[in-house]
């Protein structure tokens, strides 16, 4: 699996995140027909996997979950307190800052 950024063909996606979130980054991948979407705030990061095709599979969670794992800075992500939230075709995750 390869996760491929396409943020900027999401432009207006990323502009009102911004602008009504509390995000101060966004990034949008895919891995095939699945979309992740990266976002960073002040005290905590969400990654979501949506496809609108079919539930999202096992194995693109434990990816993504590895390669953001590995591209965060462990001394300011708390990677041990991960919640989920599942429904069909879509799941978040979010990770608390220390």
């Amino acid at each position: 699996m390869k996760l491929v950024n396409v943020t900027n063909s999401h432009s207006q996606m990323v502009y009102n995140q911004l602008e009504n979130t509390d995000a101060n980054m966004i990034k949008v991948y895919t891995i095939g027909n699945t979309t992740v979407i990266y976002t960073d705030a002040y005290k905590h990061a969400e990654i979501v996997l949506k496809n609108d095709n079919r539930n999202i599979l096992p194995s693109e969670v434990d990816f993504v979950h590895k390669y953001f794992k590995r591209k965060l800075d462990e001394g300011t992500y708390d990677f041990s307190d991960i919640s989920y939230l599942e429904s069909p075709g879509l799941i978040e995750m979010s990770i608390t800052k220390k």
